[in-house]
């Protein structure tokens, strides 16, 4: 399964996430701080969706109440059942 995902309050403007068997298997992100992105994303490759939220949800960039992580996260637990 693939979807997009739109976060809210993060400089990435979409996220599109490959779920496959459980496991994740890309991460793509349009907008942000690319590089970071693309080093969240590598990480997440091979981990359940469970774990991932486990790890990234309540991560907070600066002041700001969420973070790139955590709406991954959010973007995540849509797909946890």
């Amino acid at each position: 399964m693939t979807f997009d995902y739109i976060p809210k309050g993060v400089c990435a403007r979409k996220f599109t996430i490959q779920v496959e068997d459980g496991v994740i298997r890309s991460v793509k992100a349009e907008g942000g701080c690319n590089g970071n992105l693309q080093g969240v994303a590598a990480l997440l490759q091979g981990m359940t969706p469970e774990e991932a939220v486990r790890r990234m949800e309540g991560i907070r960039c600066g002041m700001k109440k969420t973070s790139c992580p955590d709406q991954i996260a959010q973007a995540l637990k849509g797909v946890i059942t």
